[in-house]
């Protein structure tokens, strides 16, 4: 059966990775979470003093980019890929709130933006990907042939975040996420370079009320017409 590209796009905490993962191990395609690669930028940059709460250093981030290697590891207990920085597992680290609030100011620098395509056309070359993130459908790979843009309210895609911080441990409180989750779609939609927004061949994808079981059966269905047209 002919392999096909899948791009999906869309808002921040709309469960995207989860369905593209879902998808991936379904039909035997490679997953790639360009999300996490920005994120691992973006630790990196903390990690630098490059950016952080008073900090914005935007020449010194471009600067260092020649320092950061990055690579996905399959996990043969988890059932997916994590990313690694440098040789490290930060798979955990990039998840944080502290990442998620400084993630946008990072993926609109340009040169940020101009390294990580690069390195997503690569993986993608050989067809058989499954890749999600803000830009795949109108940048990265316009030509792919299923492109879906997923959306929901900010109040449920922040109650999500939340939840899954909190059963992760984490310290947070809600409206502290609807504020990152707001703030976010602000910036990728307005953000000069490869803005956030719907391709024009996208299905439009509102899971505001769907559970995982309903969003994976129709996302496949929509995925095996699609190749079966191929």
């Amino acid at each position: 059966m002919q392999k096909i590209t899948i791009a999906i796009d869309g808002f921040s905490s709309t469960g995207k990775s989860t369905i593209a993962k879902q998808l991936a191990k379904s039909l035997g395609y490679i997953y790639v979470d360009t999300g996490a690669m920005y994120r691992a930028v973006t630790l990196f940059a903390m990690q630098n003093n490059f950016f952080g709460e008073a900090i914005e250093d935007k020449k010194g981030l471009v600067a260092s980019l020649s320092q950061i290697n990055l690579k996905f590891v399959y996990n043969d207990e988890l059932g997916f890929a994590e990313m690694y920085l440098n040789g490290e597992n930060i798979e955990k680290q990039i998840r944080t709130l502290e990442v998620s609030k400084l993630v946008s100011k990072v993926a609109v620098i340009e040169e940020v933006r101009i390294k990580l395509v690069e390195m997503q056309q690569e993986m993608g070359k050989e067809k058989g990907v499954v890749m999600d993130g803000r830009d795949i459908g109108t940048v990265v790979f316009p030509d792919a042939e299923f492109k879906v843009f997923m959306t929901a309210s900010p109040e449920k895609r922040a109650y999500r975040r939340y939840k899954e911080l909190l059963d992760r441990g984490d310290d947070v409180n809600y409206d502290e996420v609807l504020k990152n989750v707001q703030e976010r779609d602000y910036i990728d939609s307005n953000r000069e370079v490869s803005p956030l927004k719907q391709a024009k061949d996208a299905i439009e994808f509102d899971n505001s009320d769907m559970g995982l079981k309903e969003q994976f059966d129709r996302m496949y269905n929509y995925a095996l017409r699609v190749i079966e047209k191929q």
